[in-house]
């Protein structure tokens, strides 16, 4: 008995845990559900795609399954690895697959996700590790749709609201870690799943401090409270001492991401193109990603990013000139008498953005532009102002992943609700450009015509496109085996090991 305990307490003793921030506690740990970054983020680490992006982010490679091929230019096959476990010890199987789909395509739940599956025709049981799916025609991102997370048919099979579920906050998954805690004013504990299929992770918790406050994380990175954690380019060129440099390693690369100020297009004032352009040439990019980034970013020309076949190098972003935009307001019916009032909205949970709102309020101040500015709690931001359209403008970012696809934020069919296409564009071109584009699979026809929407939906203006940040992520050094790649530094963290 003295030795049970001895052990118990030796095992205790030496656990290791990696400890991370996040900015708000998560929505819904629901692959299918999860749109907020939190919750995107923490789902990352209890469930598992079919397939996944490889480190160089260039070759999809397999995840929960072992083999995928196509049959024929409609018909993908997946072949499971067996012995997959649930975090509960159920056995993963073709059947959940299924499931997964079933659910993302019924009317019982809202998910933007659910458009990725509109050109699936079945999804059918071969034998309990064999999937096929057929679709009504060639789609050229038929395979990335598979990376989304799959849920447990045994678990969920009767669950009539899923929407509202206690798995949303109870999830079983397949991943490396399961949820051992999610409560209220508490950090986030995940442990190491045992019965992970690819082997158990070497760091047996992960422990996610819930802190809103972008300062406070800084803090907590600098005394190292924080194992790993993101560095905004300010706190990169003046604030990091050579006592964190000899502890931390550091890390960066540009992200796959921009930040936007996004018009909400349904409002009247807004629809009117030359008011966009005058805001738009009212503000110099440039400005923005000297003072706020110390060239640790870009200026972003479009919907698409560089380093991707979608991009178009020949949009160049629009120069400032403030002359022209009062001459545009004034044919709008705007002058010092009766001025372009509008408002953005903006959430605190980046360090950044409430800054790059108060340079544009400034910049635009030159052409007669009055801006309020509102910067809200993470949550609130998307429940009060984002999800119900009540903004007149938001200021906000998008990760993209190697694949665009312009159908979740530029088609139509995405302004409603659950969908990103947030500002209500809509343009019909838009529609039958991206319609046409879904079936081509010559990557080389589909570059010219992701780069004539790229053109076409620049020179609209539903979005300023603002700027590109870089990723400097800090890694402690008692962290080992950490393999940096294009992907970044998760590809392989089930090897790290923490000192």
């Amino acid at each position: 008995m003295h030795y049970i305990i001895l052990l118990l307490l030796s095992i205790n003793l030496f656990s290791s845990t990696l400890n991370l921030a996040t900015s708000t506690n998560p929505a819904r740990l629901n692959p299918i559900l999860a749109t907020d970054s939190s919750s995107s983020e923490i789902t990352g680490f209890l469930f598992n795609g079919l397939i996944k992006y490889d480190k160089d982010s260039s070759t999809i490679i397999g995840d929960l399954a072992k083999e995928f091929y196509y049959e024929d230019n409609t018909t993908l096959i997946f072949k499971l690895h067996k012995n997959v476990k649930w975090h509960d010890g159920e056995i993963f199987t073709a059947k959940d697959v299924v499931f997964t789909y079933d659910v993302l395509v019924s009317s019982k739940i809202s998910s933007p996700y659910s458009a990725n599956f509109r050109f699936v025709k079945s999804v059918e049981v071969l034998d309990e590790l064999t999937v096929r799916v057929r679709y009504k025609e060639p789609y050229f991102k038929a395979l990335e749709t598979w990376m989304m997370g799959i849920l447990p048919e045994h678990v969920l099979r009767d669950e009539e609201n899923l929407m509202n579920s206690s798995f949303n906050t109870n999830p079983i998954g397949t991943g490396a870690y399961k949820l051992y805690q999610l409560e209220h004013s508490k950090n986030i504990i995940l442990t190491a799943f045992d019965d992970y299929f690819e082997g158990r992770a070497k760091i047996d918790k992960i422990s996610f401090h819930v802190i809103a406050d972008p300062m406070t994380r800084f803090l907590m990175l600098k005394s190292s409270a924080l194992d790993v954690g993101s560095i905004e380019p300010m706190q990169f060129e003046r604030q990091l001492s050579k006592d964190f440099f000899n502890n931390f390693n550091t890390y960066e690369q540009i992200s796959r991401s921009y930040t936007y100020l996004g018009f909400n297009l349904r409002v009247e004032k807004f629809k009117n193109p030359k008011v966009r352009e005058a805001i738009s040439i009212s503000i110099d990019r440039d400005e923005i990603v000297e003072i706020l980034f110390f060239n640790h970013a870009k200026v972003c020309t479009g919907p698409f990013l560089p380093a991707t076949k979608a991009f178009n190098k020949d949009v160049k972003a629009p120069t400032q000139n403030i002359k022209k935009a009062k001459q545009l307001l004034s044919e709008a019916g705007y002058d010092e008498n009766n001025p372009f009032t509008f408002e953005i909205v903006t959430s605190n949970s980046s360090a950044i953005r409430p800054y790059a709102a108060q340079i544009i309020q400034h910049q635009l101040k030159s052409a007669g532009i009055i801006v309020n500015l509102r910067v809200m709690e993470w949550q609130a931001f998307l429940n009060m102002v984002v999800f119900p359209h009540e903004f007149d403008t938001v200021l906000l970012g998008w990760g993209l992943s190697p694949t665009p696809d312009p159908y979740m934020f530029w088609h139509s069919d995405s302004d409603k609700k659950g969908g990103f296409n947030l500002v209500g564009y809509s343009n019909q071109k838009i529609d039958e450009m991206i319609e046409k584009s879904q079936s081509i699979i010559d990557r080389d026809k589909l570059s010219v015509m992701w780069k004539e929407m790229f053109k076409t939906i620049t020179d609209e203006n539903p979005y300023l496109f603002l700027y590109i940040p870089n990723s400097i992520t800090a890694i402690n050094k008692n962290i080992k085996n950490v393999t940096p790649s294009p992907s970044g530094i998760w590809h392989d963290y089930i090897n790290w090991e923490k000192d």
